[in-house]
């Protein structure tokens, strides 16, 4: 029909709107893109330089001799400027295989106090796994910039590490 409008086009019949020549536009300022993976581990939450009393007062049930176990969810957030010929900071299928290659895949079904080399000797408490996991994550971020670590070990408590502090 003449004279009809793209906008009054089933959307498979309209034209596609023209792609940019040249890659995308830049963009002033980061963009965080964030990828979450789950996994399954036990752990204990026991300080043996202390007494069997000092632990069970610190950390009660966590304590206990064959530990417990969480569902956790991982979130990894990666932060820079898109690249003007992908429009990704990062591409999100490598930063899933990533995440899983050096945490999820290490941690699922095991106990984080035995089963894990990267962990040994370390209490893994939430807030400990975060920095050992940053530990893990960032040297194999080669596009944009690592920039948070978020556990969270129930749906309600979670820790989240932002990387070292700058030296002075």
């Amino acid at each position: 029909m003449p004279g009809k409008s793209q906008r009054s086009k089933p959307a498979r019949l309209r034209a596609a709107p023209a792609a940019p020549s040249k890659g995308s536009q830049p963009v002033a300022g980061f963009v965080h893109v964030t990828r979450q993976v789950h996994f399954n581990s036990a752990h204990r939450l026991y300080n043996p330089a202390f007494s069997r009393r000092w632990n069970e007062k610190q950390y009660g049930l966590c304590t206990r001799p064959h530990g417990h176990g969480h569902n956790y969810v991982l979130e990894v957030t990666v932060s820079g400027r898109p690249d003007p010929a992908t429009g990704y900071v990062i591409d999100l299928g490598e930063l899933k295989a990533i995440v899983n290659r050096a945490v999820a895949d290490p941690c699922d079904h095991r106990h984080l106090n035995e089963d894990v080399p990267f962990l040994r000797g370390l209490i893994p408490t939430t807030e400990n796994l975060v920095v050992a996991f940053w530990g893990q994550l960032a040297p194999l971020i080669r596009q944009g910039r690592l920039h948070s670590v978020r556990l969270y070990e129930t749906p309600r408590n979670f820790v989240e590490y932002f990387g070292p502090e700058p030296a002075l």
